[in-house]
């Protein structure tokens, strides 16, 4: 399940309620990468490979928007997907009820006010 990840610092841009027109990005390998923050993104910038290796197997739950290691994850095969959850049974429970939901929540396309109610922690408003 593809969701934007802050490329040094690992947070999920959805939990901290950063769309990807308001987070920071910058173009690495070809590949256009988004941070959280203008910070992580210089930090990125000084040591590229370093960061990349320590947010390459991180997952996001879709339900809860936790992020953990690839391997500390629950992974179930929902619908002929792999989709990785914290290890809460509740996650699992309350995402089989609205899938599509946390789909597309996940993906970005549902707007979500993140944990501190606006568009980011790091980002200035409009």
């Amino acid at each position: 399940m593809k969701t934007i990840i802050c490329s040094t610092c690992g947070c999920s841009l959805v939990r901290l309620g950063v769309s990807k027109n308001k987070a920071s990005t910058t173009i690495y390998n070809g590949n256009e990468l988004y941070f959280c923050c203008d910070g992580c993104t210089d930090l990125f910038k000084e040591n590229p490979e370093k960061y990349i290796e320590e947010t390459k197997d991180l997952i996001v739950c879709p339900t809860c928007l936790a992020e953990k290691p690839r391997a500390f994850a629950t992974m179930q095969n929902i619908n002929e997907q792999d989709i990785y959850f914290c290890h809460c049974p509740h996650c699992m429970n309350l995402y089989k009820k609205d899938p599509e939901f946390y789909i597309d929540r996940l993906k970005g396309n549902t707007p979500s006010p993140g944990i501190l109610g606006h568009d980011g922690c790091c980002i200035a408003p409009d």
